[in-house]
């Protein structure tokens, strides 16, 4: 795992949705190692008044580019927006997404809400997945034509039926695999909607990876705020997301 800090030159960065905020930074080392499912875990102020930093999912690498989205909700990410030069960034760190395009050939990706975007970078590198993404309603919907690029099957779905599929996206999960053979299905999104993924793959008996969000302390294993249930037993039964995740098999973990 990579534990370096970057002082990485902001490309560009632009508000792509109500209090949804899309940055491309300059860090050619990152870019070049990053995984699918990794994360970056981003200094967003100074060392007493913000001392921790805050997890960002990665969306996406290109050359020596980094591309993260996040939404401004609080003290940090409000103060993270305010960055216009150059923003401190140690990472990429987690395990990624497993990718095999010849274990698995009908891939399905589904993400809800923020959970979408590190899921953009997957998509890139499988194989025609399906991919289905859900938004609260119209003004939420992002990235759209970024995912359709990646993968010729992408339907948006809407909780109040704003745009696109109107209802959850799960509900076009289980229309899928009542219709089509899945073999694999990654996720990431709400714990809700996780959960529903979960208990949908496994009464299928579909591998599935899903990618956990949880607050983080160091980012590294070393504090164990992040701790999550885990299936195993014993001294094991606890593991951190940011160094044994944030991406598990579903049978893994207990959500």
């Amino acid at each position: 795992m990579n534990h370096d800090v970057y002082k990485c030159k902001v490309i560009s960065k632009k508000e792509i949705a109500p209090n949804i905020v899309d940055v491309t930074v300059l860090c050619r080392e990152i870019a070049e190692t990053a995984q699918p499912g990794q994360f970056l875990h981003i200094k967003c102020g100074d060392e007493i008044s913000m001392p921790l930093r805050r997890p960002i999912s990665i969306c996406d690498t290109f050359e020596d580019k980094v591309r993260f989205i996040f939404e401004r909700k609080g003290r940090g990410t409000n103060h993270l927006n305010l960055i216009e030069d150059e923003i401190d960034i140690l990472g990429p760190l987690g395990n990624p997404f497993t990718i095999s395009n010849d274990a698995f050939c009908n891939p399905v990706v589904i993400g809800g809400g923020i959970g979408t975007y590190p899921l953009l970078k997957l998509a890139k590198l499988l194989e025609k997945p399906t991919v289905y993404l859900g938004f609260r309603s119209k003004s939420q919907v992002t990235l759209e034509e970024d995912f359709k690029a990646a993968s010729p099957n992408v339907t948006v779905a809407t909780d109040d039926g704003s745009y696109g599929y109107n209802g959850f996206a799960i509900e076009l999960l289980k229309d899928k695999i009542k219709q089509d053979k899945v073999d694999v299905i990654y996720s990431c999104g709400p714990t809700p909607m996780l959960r529903a993924v979960k208990e949908l793959a496994e009464a299928n008996n579909i591998r599935c990876q899903i990618s956990l969000e949880q607050r983080m302390g160091c980012g590294i294993g070393a504090c164990l705020t992040c701790s999550c249930e885990t299936t195993s037993g014993g001294t094991w039964k606890y593991k951190r997301v940011c160094k044994n995740g944030p991406v598990f098999w579903s049978t893994e973990v207990v959500l």
